[in-house]
């Protein structure tokens, strides 16, 4: 299936994305939000062969490289949260100006954050697609620098941990880890990021990966879901048996995540 190249002119600089566009009857639109740092780069296989996959069933995909990130304009190090945030409404804007139908935002892994910052600004109406999703942005920072204190460990270097990384960047400094540079802006806004939702009925489709047998989603998704229902979103999970491709040095397909994808989105 052909796709389109280009850069979008967002608010803060220019910003890489991936077209797909919808094949037969046009189902509706899906906007993309990747994961942090080196997450995204490992996903980029299972995002473009998803993006695929909704292309065929009817739905025109647009996989935006937030700022500082992958191929777009800006450095990681300069990067921040309400940046990421606008990037993620100048690409719903955009997509949503060329494509009929109801409009999905796709979260991965710390992606859900951002497509649900982004939901707080967005005006139109809009369904959510989370993949794994982080459920704090404290959470993720902290994953994050466990990578350097595992790092420093396994080099016999300081054995500081995760709190003394977090007051360097409290402190105004910025951490090194695993080739990015963190700022204490983005570290900070990362921090207080949490999947919370506007008010209003919402369709969201939640989908966990967990190898081996399935079975009920994780208690802390299964609590949130709840809280969603009774806030009166239409709320479904799913456990699917894969492995966690974001997370393998080598990439990964998992036919089972794309089909698990598509069949999120279809009409109830």
């Amino acid at each position: 299936m052909a796709f389109d190249a280009f850069f979008l002119d967002a608010p803060a600089g220019r910003r890489f994305c991936v077209h797909t566009p919808a094949h037969g009857a046009a189902r509706g639109a899906v906007l993309y939000l990747h994961p942090f740092a080196e997450e995204m780069n490992r996903s980029r296989k299972m995002a473009a062969l998803q993006a695929r996959a909704l292309g065929e069933a009817g739905y025109a995909v647009l996989q935006i490289d937030l700022g500082g990130c992958g191929d777009s304009a800006g450095d990681f190090g300069d990067a921040t949260w309400a940046g990421w945030v606008e990037d993620a409404l100048a690409a719903a804007a955009w997509l949503a100006a060329r494509q009929a139908g109801p409009l999905w935002f796709w979260g991965l892994r710390a992606g859900a954050l951002v497509a649900a910052g982004a939901l707080a600004h967005y005006r139109g109406a809009a369904g959510l697609l989370l993949l794994q999703p982080a459920l704090s942005g404290e959470q993720v920072l902290r994953q994050f620098l466990r990578l350097k204190v595992g790092a420093s460990l396994n080099a016999g270097g300081a054995r500081g941990g995760v709190e003394a990384l977090l007051r360097d960047l409290e402190s105004g400094k910025a951490v090194e880890v695993a080739g990015y540079t963190l700022g204490p802006a983005l570290a900070h806004e990362l921090a207080a990021a949490a999947l919370t939702l506007p008010a209003g009925a919402m369709r969201i489709e939640c989908i966990e990966l967990a190898p081996g047998p399935q079975g009920e989603v994780s208690p802390a998704l299964a609590a949130l879901a709840a809280q969603w229902r009774a806030a009166g979103h239409a709320v479904r999970t799913a456990v699917i048996d894969a492995p966690p491709f974001w997370q393998t040095v080598e990439l990964t397909v998992s036919p089972a995540v794309v089909a698990a994808t598509v069949a999120a989105l279809a009409p109830q």
